[in-house]
């Protein structure tokens, strides 16, 4: 049996593409709705980190298209520190009349045992929609 390899999730935003690019490639725009401290550098190779208050995730910058795409790599979450095992994040702008339209697609799922699986596929998607959501509310503040 083959297992969900994707999440996608598409929001509107009532804001200029150039401010969600900056919202999502610079560590204050990371820092206001991605994790509480971010550290990026923008650039394919770059390296980058996200913090919560309960984990840590070293990112890979792996596509810079300003301003309609950014990619980065970063760990598969319930695996083991040092499984080197990575998922694909990337964002895709679009501008529409009333603002931009993002595009967030994470891959790389496939690759998982079942109980790993359950445990970052479910997780993540959980994740995507919490994390869109504080988006949403950072640019709007």
């Amino acid at each position: 049996m083959a297992f969900p390899d994707r999440i996608e999730r598409t929001v509107e935003l009532a804001h200029p593409p150039a401010r969600v690019w900056t919202a999502l490639t610079t560590a204050e725009g990371l820092a206001s709705w991605f994790g509480h401290e971010a550290e990026i550098d923008l650039r394919p190779g770059g390296a980058g980190v996200l913090r919560w208050p309960d984990h840590v995730s070293p990112i890979r910058v792996e596509r810079v298209e300003e301003p309609r795409a950014f990619g980065f790599t970063w760990p598969v979450h319930g695996l083991p520190e040092g499984d080197p095992r990575r998922t694909y994040v990337e964002f895709t702008l679009e501008a529409t009349d009333g603002g931009t339209r993002l595009t967030v697609v994470e891959t790389g799922f496939a690759q998982l045992s079942a109980a790993a699986h359950d445990t970052a596929f479910g997780g993540n998607v959980k994740g995507w929609a919490a994390e869109l959501g504080d988006l949403v509310a950072s640019l709007a503040a």
